[in-house]
């Protein structure tokens, strides 16, 4: 009997074979099937985005050797908001697998901390913050305790919500979006809203879904002023 590759991939990692026959065989919009998908898509998309969101961003400040644009304290709060989380599964003796691909978005955000003072010359300042920052996890991760792991877990959301902010007015004042990318913006936005679905299913955390929710809007805000300032920041590249 002939496999369908379509069927088998579906089933293999989006949802159950009874999901498939309600669904894709029966077209009957099943409910609790409908909303197993939906929060498997969104765990992709929240996996996606934190893997991958600075990497675009770090690929295209390299390649157009500039950093022009990128607020430095934003992606300072960034980093800090990466950090948290890996010094708190640090302190709690989380195995390296489930947390693992937090650490290859840290290193990103610290390259992109590190070419921004570059290339705006003080590549020593730069070296300097690399060799401190590498200090300080490791000590964090040696030795903080578990109510400084625990603040840091708690603060990483707010921290990385104000660094949208930031970037946002920073983009405002001066009138074009530099060499943020677009595409870093976009996943981090898809991620946001994928977290605020995967959130709105814990009703005890109401706080933590507006957070999120604020960071979504922001990068919202951060896709919108990408649109709008786009023929600003094309001037900019030719002046």
């Amino acid at each position: 009997m002939a496999t369908n590759p379509v069927r088998d991939f579906l089933v293999s990692y989006l949802m159950p074979t009874k999901c498939y026959d309600e669904i894709i065989v029966n077209f009957h919009m099943h409910v609790p099937c409908l909303k197993f998908i939906l929060n498997k898509a969104c765990g992709f998309w929240i996996l996606l985005d934190t893997l991958l969101a600075p990497f675009p961003q770090l690929v295209k400040i390299l390649w157009r050797g500039s950093a022009a644009g990128l607020s430095l304290t934003s992606n300072l709060l960034q980093l800090y908001a990466f950090s948290g989380p890996i010094v708190y599964a640090i302190a709690s003796n989380f195995p390296l697998f489930a947390w693992g691909e937090r650490l290859f978005t840290l290193v990103q955000s610290a390259a992109i901390v590190f070419l921004i003072l570059c290339y705006r010359g003080d590549t020593l300042k730069g070296l300097l913050f690399l060799l401190a920052y590498i200090a300080v996890m490791f000590l964090l991760g040696s030795c903080a305790s578990a109510a400084i792991a625990s603040m840091m877990q708690a603060s990483s959301l707010p921290a990385l919500t104000a660094s949208k902010v930031i970037q946002a007015g920073t983009n405002y004042f001066n009138g074009h979006t530099g060499q943020l990318s677009s595409m870093s913006v976009l996943l981090s936005w898809a991620g946001s809203l994928a977290v605020v679905f995967a959130s709105l299913q814990d009703t005890e955390s109401l706080f933590s879904t507006v957070l999120h929710l604020l960071s979504a809007c922001f990068s919202c805000v951060l896709l919108v002023q990408l649109m709008c300032y786009r023929s600003s920041t094309s001037k900019k590249k030719t002046e």
